[in-house]
């Protein structure tokens, strides 16, 4: 099923918004494809890195440091653009 918001599959972008949700205890409907993690939800670096190697585990893929991650989109569509099809399937 593909969301409306961007190309990733509906299981990756709950996954994806449940672990950046959880890292400040923010409801995972609060947050929108556009958030900016810094500005709008007052994530600091080390939460983003936190969220990365969370993202990196539950995944099992890899986030070069170099990747521009600053909204919840940029997380979705990096995470669906470098997963496996297998390991998000329900």
């Amino acid at each position: 099923m593909r969301s409306s918001t961007t190309s990733a599959p509906k299981s990756i972008q709950q996954q994806v918004l449940r672990i950046i949700s959880k890292r400040k205890a923010i409801k995972p409907t609060r947050l929108r494809v556009s958030s900016n993690l810094s500005r709008e939800l007052g994530f600091d670096t080390v939460d983003v890195v936190d969220i990365i190697l969370e993202i990196e585990r539950n995944f099992h893929i890899t986030i070069p440091d170099e990747v521009p991650l600053s909204t919840v989109g940029d997380f979705v569509t990096y995470v669906a653009t470098h997963t496996p099809s297998h390991d998000w399937a329900a």
